[in-house]
């Protein structure tokens, strides 16, 4: 993953695209204007810069030819404008800016460009032995370990939700699917419906490395939506991004 400097004086844009960032395993670094983003490109270089042309003390084109002109632009630029025009598109290219976003900025520019930029600009992998990769499954439990434990058939596609309502979360795996799942249906309802929505999406966050942009868009919710549902599920976030390396 990519460490990402966001330079942009609108604390709601820095919150947004922080947010969805880090949802993606990037680690994100926060500038709200040019002179706190020149103080950190000394400090460091990242991987990938996302500047806003519009800031109250120098516009984000001025800071680019600036760290052209020093020999400080070693990172793909992605220029940010609410207020951009053609021209001052194509002046920001010239000056070595990869892409323009025009804001609001959807979420599907947005990473699509910052994938790209990323792309281009990394370095190719050596060559490396070829290992099997493994899916982790689940025995199936004898049935007279449990009254009311019932074993969830392989769906299509070789793969079942997760339905293991019995069994803690910590033995869900962190990557890959289960190939058989379990589930306790000697409950109530609503405990049984909860725990099977709390096994769900532990099972999609598993499945996307924790990442809750990917997670929305699997399971049809808005973010917000889902943020509320996993927490009123107990689901526990932080573990997720932990084993995506957040």
């Amino acid at each position: 993953m990519a460490t990402i400097l966001v330079v942009d004086d609108e604390l709601g844009i820095r919150a947004l695209l922080s947010e969805i960032l880090s949802d993606e395993g990037h680690t994100i670094e926060l500038a709200e204007n040019a002179q706190q983003a020149r103080a950190y490109r000394e400090r460091m270089r990242p991987d990938l810069v996302l500047l806003d042309i519009w800031m109250p003390d120098v516009d984000g084109v001025t800071l680019l030819k600036e760290w052209g002109s020093n020999g400080q632009l070693t990172m793909p630029v992605i220029m940010m404008s609410g207020h951009g025009t053609i021209d001052t598109a194509v002046e920001a290219t010239k000056f070595g800016a990869m892409a323009f976003l025009e804001k609001p900025i959807t979420l599907q520019k947005l990473l699509r460009a910052v994938e790209q930029a990323l792309v281009k600009t990394a370095p190719r992998p050596l060559p490396a032995a070829a290992a099997p990769v493994g899916l982790p499954t689940y025995t199936r439990l004898d049935p007279g370990v449990g009254a009311g434990v019932a074993a969830m058939p392989v769906m299509s596609g070789g793969h079942s939700p997760a339905l293991m309502g019995n069994l803690p979360s910590a033995t869900l795996p962190s990557q890959g699917l289960a190939s058989e799942q379990l589930f306790e249906l000697d409950r109530p309802l609503r405990e049984a419906r909860d725990a099977f929505e709390k096994s769900y999406f532990e099972f999609h966050l598993a499945k996307e490395n924790g990442s809750m942009t990917r997670v929305a868009e699997k399971t049809g919710l808005e973010r917000t939506h889902l943020y509320r549902k996993l927490k009123q599920l107990g689901v526990d976030l932080s573990r997720n991004k932990r084993n995506s390396g957040i």
